[in-house]
């Protein structure tokens, strides 16, 4: 599945090599889900991992790749890249490893980023997405996809794959980028787009927020910071970034789930909606007097 990606964002980052840094982290921490070990998965995913970063970094792509051994979510990973790469970056891209990059993604950002440095230096940004949960997410969606009936299991929709292939096709009429600039907040972690400065300024996710909802919790961080209408929000509305939340080779080798899609297989595990809970809890109140959760809170109460 990181292959799809990372293919996606080499192609995108094209004869801008010298311009952009990739920063790569393959987790193999089963504190929380373990490996199917029958064929000795983990050390097939750990070569594939590193021959897969090789084979770009001998294109000339400039990639820095790690494996980690302790419990490190997508929370801790953004944190820590976040504040490492502000201070040797001008603007930060949120990847995942089932996110499809566009082929205009890395040359839009770097046009953002020289139209914005001067007037607005603290932004973020967002490409369009395909059609998502309800209408509070309508801003950010496709203009060719959002009057579409909303079906997540629709070819557009929520629970299905987009290949690479059908995202091009539907950016492949687009000659510059249209940008709307608005100060409606609606964005989700997968290809958000940040610019160093806001990082700088004391913008990140907050400590307490140990695993999901890290998005949110950057969001109400910054709100807290500068309050509302002050961090303008450049949304790409003709480019379409692709999120495959239900990719048909993510999770297969989790030991011990059951479910008929990603989404129930992933809360078949006990801990799983507690430690999201938790999560949440901290993202919405760091903010407040308030107790703040841990990993020891979600062991307790398993």
């Amino acid at each position: 599945m990181f292959e799809e990606y990372l293919e996606s964002l080499a192609i995108s980052i094209g004869e801008q090599k010298d311009l952009v840094s990739v920063d790569m982290c393959l987790c193999i921490n089963q504190d929380l889900e373990q490996i199917n070990d029958n064929a000795d998965m983990l050390s097939y995913v750990m070569e594939k991992y590193l021959k897969v970063c090789n084979k770009y970094r001998l294109q000339g792509v400039n990639i820095e790749s790690s494996i980690t051994e302790k419990l490190y979510t997508i929370a801790d990973y953004r944190r820590d890249f976040n504040d490492k790469y502000c201070d040797k970056a001008e603007v930060l891209f949120w990847g995942e490893s089932d996110m499809l990059v566009p082929s205009q993604a890395i040359e839009t950002i770097l046009s953002l980023y020289a139209a914005t440095k001067e007037q607005t230096p603290k932004w973020i940004g967002f490409f369009a997405t395909c059609k998502m949960w309800d209408d509070s997410w309508k801003v950010l969606e496709h203009p060719k996809l959002t009057d579409l009936p909303r079906d997540p299991y629709a070819w557009y929709g929520t629970r299905s794959y987009m290949s690479y292939k059908q995202m091009e096709e539907l950016n492949n009429d687009v000659t510059s980028p249209e940008i709307l600039s608005t100060y409606d907040y609606k964005f989700n972690g997968c290809g958000l787009i940040l610019s160093s400065e806001l990082v700088r300024s004391g913008v990140n996710i907050p400590r307490s927020v140990f695993f999901t909802h890290e998005d949110t919790a950057l969001m109400n961080n910054m709100l807290v910071t500068f309050g509302n209408q002050q961090i303008p929000f450049y949304i790409v509305k003709n480019i379409l970034l692709v999120h495959n939340r239900e990719h048909p080779h993510k999770r297969k080798y989790v030991q011990g789930e059951s479910g008929k899609d990603v989404n129930e297989q992933r809360k078949s595990n006990a801990w799983y909606k507690v430690a999201s809970e938790m999560s949440k809890h901290n993202a919405y109140t760091f903010m407040k007097q308030d107790k703040t959760y841990r990993w020891e809170d979600v062991w307790q109460a398993l």
